[in-house]
């Protein structure tokens, strides 16, 4: 417990001594014009934005004892522009990417709900570094308002309008949500580890950036022998997290505006997204084999109710 409250103590305080700078420095970027001296605000936001996750990575390697067994990131560089999907399984995720990437890539953005840009701080922050917002509208809300369709992917649209100028890593959870076992069962999902993917966001990056892009990193996370829960993480009680990343190449039809569209394009992008679903299902099966080997995570957590 006191190890716990002292990460989240140190994680607060890290959080407000840099990102009250982010904030600050993205309301002085809004007064200027267009031009160098505006991107030279947006670089420092930025590099404000990585002493942050290099602050945080200080703070869990000073009080944990994790282990993390990171592959795949080579070939990358600061000054690319990437797309990275993954599975999606705990709020750890975001610190274990910002972890790995670090360094060899610019500083990962990723498509937050719109009710966390009231987050304290850390929601004014992200708006500040553009990440993009997405408001969610459930069927029934969009039964009634048809025409609030298609307005996150719009939103996406704009967004990687904007980082057609910058450097940036872009990531998408393709999942949607996080990895659950009752979401696992709602959705019949035809994998062992995974839920189903969602291809509307990773669509209208690949469509709007296209050949732009450097390349895409599928990257997977497993946490062998240990629970995914944040306070399992900040107590100490997650003993490895393995990051395995790997370059996805993506055929050309799919930097095509069609595949935002159902069509004969999207239909063959589903058949692609699915590959690369079950080889990362595959793959988990082998990076999780410290578990029972006819027990899932997902068993496993049904059974710890």
């Amino acid at each position: 417990m006191f190890r716990g409250a002292l990460v989240l103590i140190l994680l607060t305080v890290n959080l407000v001594l840099w990102g009250v700078p982010v904030f600050l420095v993205a309301l002085f970027k809004r007064l200027l014009p267009a031009g160098n001296f505006r991107h030279r605000t947006t670089r420092a936001a930025v590099n404000l934005a990585e002493r942050w996750a290099a602050g945080n990575d200080r703070i869990f390697d000073s009080l944990l004892p994790t282990e993390y067994e990171i592959s795949g990131l080579e070939g990358l560089r600061y000054e690319g522009r990437y797309l990275i999907i993954s599975n999606h399984l705990s709020w750890v995720d975001i610190f274990v990417l910002f972890r790995a990437f670090k360094g060899h890539a610019a500083f990962i953005r990723f498509f937050l709900k719109q009710e966390l840009i009231w987050m304290p701080i850390a929601g004014q922050a992200c708006w500040a570094l553009g990440f993009p917002f997405m408001r969610r509208y459930s069927p029934e809300y969009l039964a009634k308002h048809p025409e609030k369709r298609g307005k996150d992917l719009e939103t996406t649209r704009i967004a990687c309008k904007r980082y057609r100028h910058i450097p940036v890593a872009i990531l998408n959870f393709v999942e949607g949500t996080r990895f659950t076992a009752e979401k696992h069962a709602d959705q019949e999902s035809p994998y062992r580890h995974l839920l189903r993917p969602r291809i509307g966001g990773i669509g209208f990056v690949l469509a709007s950036l296209g050949e732009q892009l450097d390349a895409m990193f599928d990257v997977t996370i497993a946490y062998p022998g240990g629970d995914v829960e944040m306070w399992d993480y900040i107590t100490g009680r997650v003993p490895k997290i393995v990051v395995h990343a790997r370059r996805a190449e993506v055929p050309s039809e799919f930097f095509d505006p069609a595949i935002t569209e159902p069509g004969p394009v999207r239909d063959r992008f589903k058949v692609w997204i699915d590959s690369l679903w079950r080889e990362k299902d595959a793959l988990l099966d082998e990076l999780l084999r410290e578990l029972p080997a006819d027990e899932s995570p997902a068993e496993r957590r049904i059974a710890q109710g």
